[in-house]
């Protein structure tokens, strides 16, 4: 996090601004995939294997959530979570 010092009204003010990329697990894995298409790349790596085929992304991918998905593919969630953490995600549910 980055710390912007901010002047107005002959008062300085410090706010924090979080700096880095973000996921919003209520969104579908297509919205996430037009957002940031790295996601895909770090979804693979977790189990979700069939994710990479653009049919699947294109049809199941329009449905499917992570949590939802992670409960399909007996993935845990934490586990998603923490690797998407480690990629310098931040996480919104």
């Amino acid at each position: 996090m980055y710390i912007l010092n901010i002047i107005a009204k002959n008062r300085e003010h410090k706010e924090v601004i979080p700096v880095g990329k973000s996921i919003d697990f209520s969104k579908t894995v297509y919205e996430l995939w037009r957002e940031s298409p790295e996601i895909i790349d770090i979804m693979k790596d977790l189990g979700f294997e069939s994710i990479t085929s653009q049919i699947m992304l294109n049809t199941a991918g329009r449905v499917m959530t992570i949590p939802k998905g992670a409960i399909m593919k007996g993935i845990e969630l934490k586990k998603i979570k923490d690797e998407f953490t480690k990629k310098g995600y931040n996480i919104k549910e």
